[in-house]
């Protein structure tokens, strides 16, 4: 497999085929993200997918799903990626999933009948960067979309029946916004209500924009307890109709899997214990990204 620069994926697609469709992000502004910072944004050659989409076949016959990567594949135009995921159809027929990242930019770029489309061809889940509600911090952290636009395409993505898996960040706005953005994430979560949420928590990383600032003093990062309380904030101003919020990334003080309605009172209790220290934090030395 032809792979450039270190490969990002979702937790959740850690036991899936990892095809490197894109390379780099086409917003690669946000100011808390160093993922794609060293490259520019481009789409791969077909001899090169190709090439990888047959030692996949070859090699990966046990294989049940697939992620494209990078950043937001969905970008790439929609003849193309029809072509793409046709390929993988054929190619390796016995996937049962095919996963790809997205954002409101590339989302507004596909109609429900495009997406409909790429449905019928195996694309099974989207996973898109909400990271926050409030739209002053995305103004802030450099977030091409605010949250109406988030809003929209989220639903526009369960409308045309693939499934929706959103992140956000815990301690991204500072403490200073930090009960606003929790409140608003929970809102704009409630309006989409997608099958998945996973919460991380923010880790400055050297060489970003933010990291920049926290040496500056400009910006302040949460304590552990102050993560805790806005993502118990978040988690009480979130009402889905069903789903799975998860809090278990590396990066969390605190893992949580809850099973939304049922389990959300049970994780509230758990935090409250943690916050009154009955329940031990993970050390800062197991947390990652």
């Amino acid at each position: 497999m032809h792979y450039k620069g270190n490969i990002i994926r979702p937790p959740s697609e850690a036991e899936s085929i990892i095809l490197q469709v894109t390379v780099g992000c086409s917003h690669n502004k946000c100011t808390f993200c160093g993922a794609y910072k060293s490259k520019q944004f481009t789409i791969k050659e077909d001899s090169i997918i190709d090439t990888d989409i047959s030692y996949a076949a070859n090699h990966f016959k046990h294989t049940r799903r697939l992620f494209i990567c990078d950043g937001d594949a969905l970008i790439i135009p929609q003849p193309r990626l029809v072509q793409l995921l046709s390929k993988i159809k054929k190619h390796l027929p016995w996937l049962t999933r095919v996963g790809i990242y997205a954002n409101a930019k590339s989302l507004k770029r596909k109609s429900i009948k495009d997406l409909q489309e790429l449905k019928e061809l195996g694309l099974g889940i989207i996973y898109m960067g909400l990271e926050s509600g409030d739209d002053v911090t995305l103004t802030a952290v450099k977030k091409r979309s605010l949250s109406a636009d988030m809003i929209e395409q989220g639903k526009k993505v369960k409308q045309a029946g693939i499934k929706l898996s959103v992140t956000v960040l815990l301690g991204i706005a500072g403490p200073e916004r930090s009960s606003i953005h929790a409140r608003e994430t929970g809102r704009v979560l409630s309006e989409i209500d997608p099958e998945f949420t996973g919460a991380l928590t923010l880790m400055l990383i050297p060489g970003t924009p933010l990291y920049d600032d926290y040496q500056k003093g400009s910006f302040i990062l949460l304590e552990p307890k102050q993560m805790l309380q806005e993502l118990r904030s978040l988690i009480e101003h979130t009402n889905l109709s069903k789903g799975l919020f998860l809090s278990n990334h590396a990066s969390n003080f605190l893992p949580l899997k809850i099973r939304m309605p049922r389990d959300k009172q049970t994780a509230i209790r758990k935090i409250d214990q943690a916050l009154q220290g009955n329940i031990p934090l993970k050390p800062e030395w197991m947390r990652g990204l």
